[in-house]
Order: structure tokens, then C-alpha cells, then sequence
């Protein structure tokens, strides 16, 4: 069967007809496409929820800023639109990131110019390394360690593969952008 590449390949809920599906759909947040379709089993959207109750929490062993550059170099590794295009919306600004880092985090390289800051280039060459070689050498493990310490070394890998999983789903499902929110520039 045909079908349209634009189109999602599972729509997303329409209605909330039933408590179960209602509630699953809160407890995830705001309507968006993604989450609609993760609601479309509530067991499924409410393990999710709990695991970003804390890797998208104060809890984490990271700064907000730390959480944001593994999340959207991630996603722009993986090509991921959406996921990228959400995170740089909501948390770019809160994460203090500047015009000239979100281009780098989309296209750039950790020794950019803008990534001043050696915790910023320590996370960033960890995300890009865990990227292409599903591994930290040595070095760059010592370098992620003296800049966030073990527990947001652990933090970081788990997030990291974590978004690799959303990047795959939201590719796969061919989600369209959330209105509003940018696109990767390539």
C-alpha cells in the first residue's frame, strides 16, 4: 500500500475516550505527536513517564545545560527533527545556549570555538564518541569524569542511549515537526 512519506506511519490518539488513555497522556505532558502515540498504550507511556520523572528531573546527576547538549546532539546525530527541534524550543534558552552553540550542536564540532567551557566539550566529545563507536576511550572517560564526575558520566551514557531510542522512533514513525519548533540545519 501506498502511502504518503509526510503522513505518521501510527496516528497518534484522536480522542482521549477512555480514563486509561487520558491518564497516560497526562502523566507524559504536553499533547505532542510523540507522547500521542506512546499514549496509544497506556502501560507503555506510563514506564516512559517514569523514567523521564527523573532523567528530566532536578535529581539527574547534571545541570540542565548538560542534559540539553547530550539531548540535542543526539538527536542531530540521529537526525532527528523533531526530538532536536522540541528540545531546542523548550530548553535552549534555559539551558543558556547561544545562537552560534545550537548551530554547532546541529552541524558543528565539540572543539568549536563556542564551546569555551571544558565541562560543555568534554560532554559533547563523550556524546559524539558513545555516537560513533557505541564506546568511551579511555581519555575521554578521564576528561568526562574531571569535568561532571562519575554519577553524570553514567547519566550521560544512559541519556544519550536513550535519545538514540527516541531518534529511532520518531524517524521511523515519520513524525512531522511540532509547530513552532525549528528544524535541524544540515
Amino acid at each position: 500500500m501506498l502511502r504518503n512519506p509526510k503522513q505518521p506511519r501510527i496516528e497518534p490518539v484522536a480522542a482521549l475516550d477512555d480514563d486509561a488513555t487520558a491518564a497516560a497522556l497526562a502523566a507524559l505532558g504536553p499533547p505532542i505527536a510523540l507522547f500521542e502515540v506512546l499514549a496509544r498504550r497506556p502501560d507503555r507511556a506510563h514506564a516512559i513517564a517514569q523514567w523521564g520523572r527523573y532523567y528530566l528531573s532536578r535529581r539527574v546527576a547534571l545541570t540542565l545545560r548538560q542534559r540539553e547538549l547530550i539531548i540535542d546532539r543526539t538527536t542531530a546525530l540521529c537526525g532527528a527533527d523533531y526530538e532536536w527541534g522540541i528540545h531546542v524550543e523548550v530548553f535552549a534558552e534555559k539551558a543558556g545556549l547561544t545562537d552560534a552553540q545550537i548551530a554547532s550542536l546541529a552541524a558543528g564540532q565539540p572543539t568549536d570555538r563556542c564551546w569555551g567551557d571544558r565541562a560543555d566539550s568534554a560532554v559533547l566529545q563523550a556524546v559524539d564518541e558513545l555516537h560513533l563507536t557505541n564506546d568511551l576511550r579511555d581519555e575521554t572517560w578521564n576528561e568526562l569524569i574531571a569535568a561532571i564526575g562519575e554519577e553524570g558520566a553514567v547519566d550521560l551514557i544512559l541519556i544519550a542511549g536513550w535519545y538514540h531510542a527516541i531518534s529511532f522512533a520518531v524517524r521511523a514513525l515519520r513524525l512531522s515537526q511540532e509547530p513552532g519548533t525549528p528544524r535541524l540545519a544540515r
